[in-house]
């Protein structure tokens, strides 16, 4: 890793996939919160239209100009076309943290069920496909739609990052850390991935039940 900051108020953030609710929730959160950022598309057309629905200085581009153009960048595309964006975009993530946000799920009558991944997770498959690049997983359990809730101040939830590099993994905690009411804790090594991927089955399944939007607090930390 370099000896520069890995995070600071002058960090550029893409968000590839950015148009879907994931995408688009952290990408208003972050952009309210001082940040640059930029949400990418298959098309940049799509792309620049979400961007202005959002507001808030956000900008968009193709996701390989999304890719090229920031300092750190989150993977929020949907999990059917993970391994194949993240491989197209293998030079222009060089020497980047990614961020991946990506829940392998399923969906029958019974609801939300976890899928195999041959790696393990979408994030070991992410570095899998990136050896040039540090990812780092986080973000998987936060609701969409409480990102999108521009009448809330904060979201409160707390968010495990899970990776192999520490100055990376205190990078996107701190990142975590600027949106109200986040707190990023350190959740282990990347191949712990899985089950806090997995985890979000459990979560959508309490959601139906309860009519809720749950999330995760860490006690005692």
């Amino acid at each position: 890793m370099s000896d520069t900051p890995l995070f600071s108020d002058a960090t550029r953030i893409g968000v590839l996939g950015g148009t879907g609710d994931q995408g688009r929730g952290l990408a208003l959160r972050l952009a309210m919160s001082g940040l640059a950022v930029t949400l990418g598309s298959r098309s940049a057309e799509r792309a620049e239209q979400a961007a202005a629905e959002l507001g808030h200085g956000i900008s968009g581009a193709s996701n390989a100009d999304c890719a090229a153009g920031s300092d750190m960048v989150i993977a929020a595309v949907p999990w059917d076309g993970h391994g194949e964006l993240l491989a197209s975009l293998r030079d222009e993530l060089v020497g980047k943290i990614v961020i991946d946000c990506v829940n392998p799920l399923g969906f029958d009558q019974q609801g939300a069920f976890v899928l195999d991944v041959e790696e393990g997770s979408a994030a070991q498959q992410a570095q899998s496909l990136l050896p040039e690049s540090t990812v780092i997983g986080a973000f998987h359990n936060v609701s969409a739609q409480l990102l999108l809730d521009t009448s809330l101040e904060k979201v409160e939830t707390d968010v495990l990052v899970l990776g192999d590099v520490r100055e990376a993994t205190d990078a996107v905690q701190a990142l975590v850390d600027r949106i109200p009411g986040m707190r990023g804790i350190y959740g282990g090594r990347l191949r712990n991935a899985g089950q806090v991927e997995a985890l979000t089955a459990n979560l959508i399944s309490m959601n139906r039940r309860y009519k809720a939007h749950a999330g995760l607090r860490v006690t005692d930390v």
